[in-house]
């Protein structure tokens, strides 16, 4: 049988210096736009293993999760199937060396955002930035 169920999809919100980690996606969906790193859970996976691995993927960084941030639905849209996902997301921090080495069939780019400058042209917009909102009304070096 069949079920439509939301595929589980976890990220990291990771900050250093007050500083959040974005990453430019390196294919479609939203190729070229920024992203929180992060992707598909695999099986039997938990999600803030998830997060972490992502992180590590995409980037090369190892992180530790330090919360939870929240969970947003959305849809992920690609050759020409639809599929509703269940997004969770973790706030995370640098566990060792703050060097970037990047997975370019992933990303094409990572950047360390302060929280009043992040990019507005960011992947699934559809709950990114209320993701973003929620990370920035949290981070206690906000300003304004």
């Amino acid at each position: 049988q069949h079920w439509r169920n939301a595929k589980p999809c976890a990220g990291a919100l990771v900050t250093h210096d007050g500083a959040l980690l974005l990453v430019r996606r390196a294919f479609a969906p939203y190729e070229g736009w920024w992203d929180i790193p992060g992707g598909f859970c695999d099986p039997d996976e938990h999600p803030a293993d998830a997060a972490v691995r992502e992180v590590r993927e995409e980037t090369g960084l190892e992180v530790g999760v330090t919360g939870l941030l929240g969970m947003w639905m959305d849809t992920y849209r690609q050759h020409g199937a639809i599929q509703s996902t269940l997004n969770v997301y973790f706030t995370a921090r640098p566990l060792g060396p703050v060097t970037i080495t990047l997975d370019r069939s992933e990303a094409s780019e990572a950047r360390w955002f302060a929280p009043r400058d992040l990019p507005e042209q960011v992947a699934f917009p559809d709950h990114t930035g209320s993701v973003l909102a929620a990370w920035r009304e949290g981070n206690p070096t906000r300003s304004g």
